[in-house]
Parts: C-alpha cells; structure tokens; sequence
C-alpha cells in the first residue's frame, strides 16, 4: 500500500512512488499513455505532472519522448494560467504511449540533479505556488514549453531545465525555485529569439551581397 501524497516527502520519493505503482499495476516493459499517467498522478500536483514530462527534455541522448510530452506540457501550463485544479487531457494528447522502462531510466539519470535542488528546496514565496501568482506562473511557463515543440537544436535543453526547475518548486512549493527555472526558461528563449534574428539578418546580407542586390 502507498502512501499519501502529503505523507510522501521529497520530489524524488514521488517521483519513485509513482514509478512504483506503474510498474506494479502494468509491468516495467509495459507502455503508458498519458492519460493514464494523468489518472495516476490526478490527486497530485500540477508539478509532478511537468516534472515528469520535462526530465526527458533536460538529458542528452533522449528522443522521441521530449516530442511526445511537449505539447502536453503547454497544455498543462495553459491550464494552470486558467486557474484550473484539476489536470485534463483531451482525446489526442491521452493517448500518446512511452515506455514505463524509458521514464524509469530518465528519472533514474536525473535523480542526482533532482537531489541537489530538493536539498536546497523549502516553502518559500508561498503566493507563486497558488492562487492569482500560480496563474500568472502557468502563463509564463507557456513559453519555455512552446520552445520545447521547435524542432531544431538548442530549442528544447534549456528550457526543458527552466521547466524541471519550477515544478520542483511548484511540488516543493518554493517560489524561489519556480522564478529560478522561470528566469532560465525564458532568458535563454529570448537568447534564441535574438540569436535567430540575428543570423536571419546575416544571411540576408550574405544573399544581398553575393547577387548584388
């Protein structure tokens, strides 16, 4: 039997709590959608759902999952800014199945980053972790998450970082944590907003130069 969620204490004790019962319900070869991880995860917070779906947008060498949970992520964002409290998936994004092995491994390569930001994690901030501050939290958090569904290099790394870090701070509930993973999250999409103007700009001169125009 597991425990509640207020007895569980620490990201990464959910983290392993909730692996525990997918394996235990469907097998560690088994696949889950994420619907059915949603139901799993329903009496929880919002942050262990983008926790779990931003990890494997933060390692290298992990693909295909990052592309399957990029668009649930900015849906789960876009429902935190719409003050929702409970998390729904529609009928497309529910559907969509990754391995059980496969978040297993992402969580197990993650967990000592996720160790030292637990460690230094605490209630602090508290109006960035409810009300009018969480909906305004999920308003931002839209844009790291939109990044993560560009499929071009360096769109997904960072900003996948920025997203982990604030819901280990929305499930810690420390604002501390949420505006750190927010400031990294959005600083380095303006990085990319500007770099890519920038060499945009570039290669238009290049073109003007080479052909005279």
């Amino acid at each position: 039997m597991h425990q509640s969620d207020e007895q569980i204490a620490g990201t990464t004790a959910l983290l392993d709590d909730v692996l525990s019962k997918l394996r235990t319900s469907l097998g560690d070869n088994a696949t889950v959608s994420l619907g059915e991880l949603t139901d799993t995860l329903q009496a929880r917070a919002y942050g262990v759902i983008l926790l779990l779906m931003a990890l494997p947008c933060t390692l290298p060498f992990v693909y295909i999952l990052p592309q399957i949970v990029a668009l649930p992520m900015l849906y789960l964002s876009w429902q935190l800014a719409a003050g929702r409290t409970r998390v729904a998936l529609p009928g497309s994004l529910r559907e969509r199945r990754f391995g059980i092995s496969l978040l297993g491994n992402t969580i197990s390569r993650a967990r000592p980053w996720l160790k030292r930001f637990e460690f230094f994690a605490g209630p602090r901030f508290g109006a960035l972790s409810e009300g009018m501050g969480l909906r305004i939290i999920g308003a931002l958090l839209m844009i790291p998450c939109a990044s993560i569904l560009v499929p071009l290099p360096l769109t997904n790394s960072v900003p996948g970082l920025g997203v982990t870090i604030a819901a280990v701070g929305l499930v810690e509930r420390d604002g501390l944590l949420i505006l750190l993973g927010l400031v990294i999250g959005l600083i380095w999409v303006a990085l990319l907003i500007i770099g890519g103007q920038a060499l945009i700009s570039a290669i238009v001169e290049l073109v003007r130069g080479t052909t005279g125009v």
